[in-house]
């Protein structure tokens, strides 16, 4: 473990996760998380075009490199369904558009408590359909709740026989039933999410839904038709089964599967690069794993 992963740590763990665990409303945990990204800036290389048309969304392109691509990546934020957005995630959105040579596409979608479920997915369904991008060049990406809408989102479409060309999810919440073991035995080793306002957060996002809702769950979801995964994840996280268990479900559906466990690394670890190294690695292997992606298989049993 790097000096900078071992400060990190430490920061997050004496100050971030106090502060967490303290806040009860939505608005104090979006100003942390703005103030947060404020040393995470956009970086060079790379240019900004924000739509006219769609106000919520963001486009990355890199400056070189994206013509041989032909891919594009849409990214949901993190944020624990209750923050976050576009400028919180732009300096992650920014690398990994220069590591994949690939069009970056953030979406901002609608923040509960004010707008409980199916509203993100909605919301995330409705943009990639206005996008009208082929199967081939879509990829669906997203860290911590945006990991979870992202594969939310790709069952949806893998059952409807369009599957996206991949998916990369980072330390996805991909169940909001709380069942995951590592729930309980990670709670006192993961550096940055306090276990107790969990199950609160987890009622405002669902509202009126049952948390084992596919479109709020995907661990629940079925997988007809699958893609190539990236899964990144800390072993030390409390969502680390969250990962693992879905990545199971899509090894038994015929998905290509690769599960980076990272150890000792907190929760999203790639959001904090350039400061870290064993950061700046997770984004070149997201980078590569992008640049690797073919056209999706045929549907399972055509």
């Amino acid at each position: 473990m790097s000096l900078q992963l071992q400060v990190l740590r430490g920061i997050l763990r004496l100050i971030a996760k106090p502060l967490f665990a303290a806040t009860q409303q939505a608005g104090p945990a979006r100003l942390g998380l703005v103030l947060s990204s404020l040393g995470l800036p956009l970086p060079s290389g790379v240019w900004v075009r924000r739509s006219t048309d769609h106000h919520d969304w963001l486009k990355i392109v890199p400056k070189e490199g994206a013509e041989a691509q032909s891919k594009t990546l849409i990214w949901f934020h993190g944020g624990a369904y209750v923050s976050g957005s576009n400028f919180t995630h732009r300096g992650l959105l920014g690398r990994l558009a220069r590591a994949g040579r690939c069009e970056v596409i953030g979406i901002n979608y609608p923040l509960a408590p004010e707008n409980p479920a199916p509203a993100a997915f909605d919301a995330g369904l409705a943009a990639i359909s206005s996008l009208g991008l082929p199967s081939g060049q879509l990829i669906l990406g997203g860290d911590s709740a945006g990991g979870g809408l992202a594969a939310a989102l790709a069952a949806h479409l893998c059952a409807r026989g369009q599957a996206p060309c991949g998916m990369v999810l980072l330390s996805p919440w991909t169940d909001l039933t709380l069942s995951g073991a590592s729930i309980r035995t990670n709670a006192q080793r993961d550096a940055l999410i306090p276990v107790k306002p969990m199950a609160e957060a987890a009622r405002q996002i669902c509202g009126a839904f049952s948390p084992q809702d596919p479109r709020i769950s995907p661990h629940f979801a079925a997988w007809p038709q699958t893609c190539p995964v990236l899964f990144q994840v800390g072993t030390t996280e409390v969502l680390l089964d969250d990962t693992l268990r879905l990545a199971e479900a899509l090894r038994l559906a015929g998905a290509k599967v690769l599960v980076s466990q990272l150890d000792d690394a907190p929760h999203v670890l790639a959001f904090f690069a350039p400061w870290v190294p064993e950061a700046l690695a997770a984004i070149a292997e997201i980078g590569g794993f992008i640049r690797g992606l073919s056209a999706p298989p045929p549907p399972f049993g055509s």
